[in-house]
């Protein structure tokens, strides 16, 4: 069982509540990028693109190798795993929820039809 209250997950979850680094986790899923490379759509500085990276880091989302002058980034999936359980409990819970929302529409429908029988 994944630990909710920690410093990685809430790092995890500030990592994902921006599109921009969103984006790059995307572009990172089909093979490493350089950090000139993550920021190229976004048409912003490789500073701005490296504070996104330097987040995604914290969450331990991205690694970075240093290739010379060149930063390269790869995806690390595993810390999506902790988010991931963290919103199954809560799509557990909503499930459980309809479930029981269902079950009521059911009856009433079957009593509105059997009031309806009985004309």
């Amino acid at each position: 069982m994944v630990e909710f209250e920690t410093p990685r997950l809430d790092a995890v979850f500030h990592a994902l509540g921006d599109a921009t680094r969103r984006r790059m986790l995307r572009s990172l899923a089909e093979g490493e990028r350089s950090v000139g490379e993550l920021a190229a759509p976004f048409s912003m500085s490789l500073a701005a693109a490296s504070k996104h990276v330097k987040a995604l880091e914290k969450a331990g989302l991205v690694r970075r190798r240093v290739t010379g002058r060149t930063h390269v980034c790869s995806l690390e999936a595993r810390p999506l795993e902790g988010a991931a359980e963290w919103i199954r409990f809560y799509e557990r819970f909503w499930n459980s929820r309809l479930d029981v929302l269902e079950g009521l529409l059911r009856r009433e429908d079957a009593q509105k039809t059997q009031g309806d029988s009985d004309d």
